[in-house]
C-alpha cells in the first residue's frame, strides 16, 4: 500500500505564482497530494487557470474560507509550503491577521504542529522595511522554515516586474528535509 503525503501549497500574488502548475507537477512527482490555496489577488491573477489547476490537483482551488457547517474539501495537511509569500502576506501572517484564507491556513498550521516552509518573494526596498525582518523572525521562532536570503530567495531591486529566478526547487527540497531540532 502506498502512503500519500498531503501538501497545502499556498501562494500570494507575486510573479512566480504563474509557475504554479509546474510546481504542482514537481511536488506530485515527489509523492505529494497537492491542495492549492491562494490569496484573493493571486486567485484573480490565476482566474483563467483555476479549473485546470483543480483538475491537476484533484482538489478545488481555494481562496475563501468555507461557510460554517460546510464540509472541508481538502484532506488534512502533512506539510505546508507558502511560496511565493509577499511582503504583505509575511507581515499579516506574523501578526496573526487571518482575514485571508491562505494566511489563516498558514497560521493554523503553526498551531497544529504541521511542518511549514515559506519562501518570501519581495523586492529589496520592501525587504528593508523595518517590519519585515521582525516578521521573518516571528515566523522562524514559531517553527516555520523561512527560505530568504542566501539560503532561499534573494530579493532584487524595486521596479522589476518579475524576479529573474525564483528557487522553487529549494522550496520543494526543504519539504523533504527533516525538521530542524
Amino acid at each position: 500500500m502506498t502512503s500519500t503525503k498531503t501538501l497545502y501549497l499556498l501562494c500570494s500574488a507575486a510573479p512566480p505564482v504563474f509557475d504554479v502548475a509546474h510546481v504542482i507537477e514537481e511536488a506530485q512527482s515527489r509523492g505529494w497530494d497537492v491542495c492549492l490555496g491562494l490569496t484573493p489577488t493571486a486567485a484573480h491573477w490565476l482566474s483563467g487557470s483555476t479549473d485546470g489547476l483543480a483538475a491537476l490537483t484533484g482538489h478545488p482551488v481555494r481562496w475563501q474560507y468555507k461557510l460554517p457547517g460546510e464540509p472541508d474539501v481538502w484532506p488534512a495537511a502533512d506539510a505546508v509550503l507558502f511560496a511565493p509569500a509577499t511582503f504583505n502576506s509575511v507581515n499579516a501572517w506574523a501578526l496573526g491577521l487571518t482575514d485571508r484564507f491562505a494566511i489563516g491556513i498558514a497560521a493554523e498550521a503553526i498551531g497544529k504542529g504541521t511542518p511549514v516552509v515559506t519562501m518570501p518573494c519581495t523586492n529589496a526596498a520592501l525587504a528593508a522595511h523595518p517590519q519585515f525582518e521582525p516578521s521573518l523572525a516571528t515566523l522562524r521562532t514559531a517553527g516555520v522554515s523561512v527560505l530568504f536570503g542566501e539560503n532561499g530567495f534573494v530579493p532584487g531591486p524595486a521596479g522589476q516586474d518579475a524576479p529573474p529566478h525564483f528557487p522553487w526547487q529549494t522550496a520543494l527540497n526543504a519539504l523533504d528535509a527533516p525538521p530542524a531540532p
